[in-house]
């Protein structure tokens, strides 16, 4: 993608040649400043920040799917609107995000098209099946606490866009982690059914969380590039690590077990040791033969068929009422 002409070069010397603009953008990066749209960037960062915060906000919208779906059968009228809450949330996320992207000079319109014709990529844990209602609880204990984990050092990243909003989509995140942590603790405190349900959860949903946060720092082609541009402050497997010490305390005070027979605590590090993640798995879901992709890509072309109309006299309003 090529630089905007009108962008503005921080030097105010138009004549820096392209190795020289390149060293004053990383010296910014370094001193901690925040880089917005019009500054200049290099073309490799803005095709990274692109391809980041469109699959964030691919993953918010495909991941209404799978909890939408439990609204009508949510057990009460109180669950019931805590799910449409959430799933609003998600949506209202993900536009967020598509403006985000929106400021690097991409057009909405392509990273959608690009989301159904299966090109571009969203979380991985949005491919799996919500079964039981206890899902939705281990979804947003699990789940929307891993997100938090993996979304809160972008409020601190070095573009000013995607920052800013996720300040915003973190604190509605932190809801979600509450909402799904108290209805796993009900049904862990409830009958005998109950808690084989949400244990049963735990088991499908534990190590597809863990894949949640990419693959090993070793096989994770783009970690170097945006954490030396301080997109990314900390790497794939230390998030990871920091989610599971966090987990196991949750787990063991409402009585359940992680699915893991080689989760020890390890004295000399202060973590928790984990098991070795199925990655053959993670690669097949992000390739698109995981249990519900090809469910989730109907469901996306379905939506964007059926909203065709509203996207229709959206624009012919636009065209009777030019703004002035």
């Amino acid at each position: 993608m090529e630089s905007q002409p009108h962008i503005r070069d921080i030097s105010g010397n138009t004549a820096l040649d392209e190795a020289q603009r390149v060293k004053r953008f990383e010296e910014r990066i370094q001193a901690g400043e925040r880089i917005e749209p019009k500054d200049w960037m290099p073309d490799v960062y803005r095709r990274q920040l692109t391809r980041m915060i469109s699959q964030h906000a691919h993953s918010e919208v495909v991941g209404m799917y799978p909890e939408g779906n439990w609204i009508t059968r949510a057990p009460t009228l109180r669950r019931k609107l805590g799910l449409l809450a959430k799933v609003q949330d998600e949506c209202g996320h993900g536009l967020y995000l598509y403006c985000a992207a929106e400021t690097l000079g991409v057009d909405r319109s392509d990273l959608t098209d690009e989301l159904l014709s299966g090109k571009a990529k969203y979380a991985s844990i949005f491919n799996y099946p919500t079964l039981s209602w206890a899902d939705i609880g281990v979804i947003g204990w699990l789940v929307d606490g891993a997100a938090i984990i993996n979304q809160t050092p972008l409020a601190k990243c070095s573009y000013g866009p995607y920052a800013r909003a996720m300040v915003h989509i973190c604190k509605e995140e932190s809801f979600h982690l509450k909402q799904g942590y108290e209805i796993v603790t009900k049904l862990a405190q409830g009958n005998s059914a109950q808690k084989e349900m949400v244990q049963e959860s735990v088991n499908r949903w534990w190590w597809p969380v863990l894949m949640m946060f990419g693959p090993s720092d070793s096989d994770s082609s783009n970690s170097e590039d945006l954490m030396r541009w301080k997109v990314k402050l900390f790497s794939n497997d230390s998030l990871r690590q920091r989610f599971v010490n966090g987990s196991v305390g949750q787990a063991k005070a409402v009585n359940l077990t992680l699915p893991d027979p080689d989760l020890r605590f390890n004295e000399e590090s202060g973590n928790w040791d984990y098991g070795t993640i199925n990655w053959d798995e993670f690669w097949q879901v992000v390739k698109g033969h995981g249990p519900c992709n090809r469910e989730r890509m109907r469901m996306s072309r379905k939506k964007h068929n059926d909203g065709r109309w509203v996207r229709e006299a959206a624009r012919a309003y636009s065209a009777r009422h030019p703004e002035k």
